[in-house]
């Protein structure tokens, strides 16, 4: 990607993964889905079963070739977030709520001024790892052991 390109990449992302959104322009015109994937690098995104493609994939060792039915990405431009209260596509605003939170916010000509929510397939993505060791994990005793011990000079390198 040449250094122009760079200057027109979109900084404050206002359409996250999960969201519902309606096709403006395009093939897909005035139809609704969820955003599947948001690919940062090329200010698009993809809609689940919306702007299909036929793609033809040569076979290989572990899978057959064909023609593929696929969904291609739509520029970012090209999709507004539903107002979740009329229906309607609408712009995204930010507001902080009293308590400081900051939230999204339905803006724009017959908005309703509701707050959007985030997508709950976001919070899956805050789980924490598994907490069993792994085979290159230090083991739990070993950190624990004290092999320092400041009074008895314990643990000092004989220098």
């Amino acid at each position: 990607m040449g250094w122009k390109a760079a200057e027109k990449l979109i900084r404050h992302w206002k359409i996250l993964r999960g969201d519902n959104v309606m096709i403006i322009r395009g093939k897909d015109k005035g139809e609704t889905g969820a955003i599947k994937r948001v690919i940062r690098s090329q200010n698009r995104v993809i809609v689940e079963g919306k702007n299909l493609v036929k793609k033809h994939i040569k076979g290989g060792e572990g899978h057959e070739g064909g023609i593929f039915t696929v969904e291609a990405p739509i520029h970012a431009s090209n999709v507004q977030v539903l107002d979740p209260v009329t229906g309607k596509p609408c712009k995204v605003g930010t507001k902080y709520l009293e308590d400081g939170t900051k939230v999204r916010v339905a803006r724009g000509i017959g908005a309703s001024g509701s707050i959007i929510p985030r997508p709950e397939i976001l919070k899956i993505r805050t789980t924490p790892r598994p907490t069993v060791a792994g085979p290159k994990d230090t083991p739990v005793d070993l950190v624990m052991e004290k092999t320092y011990d400041a009074k008895s000079g314990k643990g000092m390198p004989d220098l």
